[in-house]
């Protein structure tokens, strides 16, 4: 809530939309007031020019010019008209300004106050004068005898019936003022009522202080965090997710599956359901993610989503789970070893030194064959060690692992790390389906050198149905029952991804054995690149 004697956001907008509000009702009042002035001040003066052109083409007013006292017959005249025209008078004259008429009969022969030396040239005067009667707007206008001009017409209203005529159009102008003060002050509060509900009513001090410590928070975190809202558009994110996901401040406002990164992600954003701890590959990382639900006041409001990088540690884990497999290996070998030794030491106490040392060098030439194919066709130390840990686990496991003759390593194009995964992972995949079948087989040929590595794994087991082979890279594809859903069906994904990053190609089709075959292709094989 606001702090004491701070005001809350909802409140000032309302109270500046007041000042805006008064000001143009008072601005609209001032300048419908200039305008009836105006319009006022027109009409007056179209008014008093028609009447007097009326008036200097009357015949009666020529006539009468022509005699020895035209008052006699002008002044009732001019009184009748000024009378029934609505204005403060209507004076005829003379050539020299002498007046005939006058609304007051003591000023009749006396001089016109005011200009009227263009009306005797026969040039109409519109004008704003102090006269007899005050200021007024007059008009005068010249009485032609052919042509020549024999007298003047002037007729005026003054100013003060002028400003009474605008005093009388205040009235509506004051309503219609009032009316839209009403309805932009109701506006004004009903956006404020809105604003105040929407900010929760806090104060500006404490909006921005939210916003900067959360600003701060969002950049400090290790973690990347996403704000979506219920239709699953982006509405906020930090730095680390940024990084994370290889977006930038374009993807804000987007629909999160849009973005096109990981599509068994943006499935499971979209269902709405809580995440704990899930992996899911995002272009080159592995990814932890955790998304919940975002509630105000019992009312949802969008989900948070959490992503932390498990790339390094998952590699870390990878090697891990390589060094573990080849210490069960010699673990096994060594109580294989230890029969073999308590069977040739028994063979020799019974008398039988001749079948001990068959059997000894039996076992040994096998050993040996093995490990001369491995030294004379693999180079690399690391993928030899690999090879030589699959082939004891596959004995320990019951299933023939085969490295073909033709195979030949002298080098990678890849970190070992990346080969580790690729290879450990299809291999450890094609024992899983090879150790149901009726013959447990699986070969392995590898072809590599600095600038292209291609391989191929192939097993007995069940074989991937065509409909499948789409999914089989993506996370989470595994045809083993599930058993705790982290990590599974992450080792082929990986694998993909790891071929992938090298501009390379992973497919899967059906094998001879019966099983499936995953064929790695990185680069140009020797023969291609001879051919080219």
């Amino acid at each position: 809530m606001t702090r004491p004697g701070e005001r809350t956001v909802a409140r000032q907008i309302l109270a500046w939309q007041l000042v805006v509000v008064f000001s143009l009702v008072v601005g609209g009042v001032a300048l419908a007031w200039l305008n009836a002035r105006q319009v006022s001040g027109d009409a007056a003066r179209d008014r008093v020019g028609a009447i007097a052109v009326s008036v200097a083409n009357s015949p009666t007013v020529r006539a009468a010019l022509s005699t020895r006292d035209p008052s006699t017959i002008l002044q009732p005249y001019a009184e009748a008209i000024r009378r029934d025209s609505g204005t403060d008078f209507v004076v005829v004259m003379n050539t020299k300004g002498i007046r005939y008429t006058h609304p007051n009969t003591d000023n009749i022969g006396k001089k016109f106050v005011g200009h009227i030396t263009a009306a005797v040239a026969g040039k109409p005067i519109i004008e704003e004068y102090a006269g007899t009667l005050g200021p007024s707007v007059r008009t005068v206008e010249p009485v032609r005898d052919g042509d020549r001009v024999v007298g003047l017409v002037s007729v005026g209203i003054t100013t003060e019936r002028v400003q009474h005529q605008v005093v009388a159009a205040l009235p509506p102008i004051l309503i219609a003022a009032a009316l839209v003060g009403a309805i932009g002050a109701l506006g004004a509060s009903l956006i404020s009522r809105r604003l105040k509900k929407q900010t929760h009513g806090l104060g500006e001090n404490e909006i921005t202080r939210m916003y900067e410590y959360y600003d701060a928070v969002l950049r400090a975190v290790r973690e990347g965090l996403l704000l979506l809202d219920q239709q699953g558009r982006i509405t906020l994110m930090n730095d680390e997710a940024k990084r994370l996901l290889g977006v930038d401040d374009q993807a804000i406002g987007k629909d999160f599956a849009s973005l096109g990164l990981s599509p068994g992600l943006a499935v499971a954003l979209a269902s709405g359901k809580p995440l704990t701890d899930d992996i899911h590959l995002v272009a080159d990382r592995v990814l932890v993610v955790n998304h919940a639900s975002a509630n105000w006041q019992g009312r949802g409001v969008g989900s948070v989503v959490t992503l932390r990088d498990r790339t390094d540690l998952q590699a870390v884990t990878a090697e891990l789970d390589t060094v573990r497999g080849l210490a069960d290996t010699l673990r096994s070998q060594n109580h294989e070893s230890s029969n073999r030794l308590h069977t040739m030491v028994s063979l020799i106490e019974i008398g039988r030194p001749e079948a001990a040392v068959e059997f000894a060098t039996q076992e040994l030439a096998l050993a040996q064959q093995f490990t001369d194919r491995m030294v004379q066709s693999v180079d690399e130390p690391v993928i030899a060690a690999l090879l030589l840990g699959k082939m004891a686990q596959a004995a320990e496991r019951g299933v023939k692992l085969t490295f073909e003759p033709d195979s030949s390593v002298t080098g990678i194009p890849l970190t070992p790390a990346d080969a580790v995964t690729i290879l450990g992972n299809l291999i450890d995949n094609a024992l899983d389906a090879a150790q149901g079948a009726p013959e447990r087989h699986v070969s392995v040929w590898i072809d590599s050198a600095d600038s292209f590595f291609h391989a191929r794994i192939e097993d007995s087991g069940a074989g991937i149905s065509p409909a499948d082979r789409d999914q089989v890279f993506v996370r989470g594809w595994s045809t083993k029952p599930q058993e705790g859903g982290i990590g599974r069906g992450l080792g082929l994904a990986l694998a993909g991804q790891a071929v992938r990053r090298y501009l390379g190609e992973i497919t899967v089709t059906s094998s001879g054995m019966g099983g499936a075959r995953f064929a790695i292709r990185i680069g140009q094989s020797r023969i291609e690149q001879a051919d080219s």
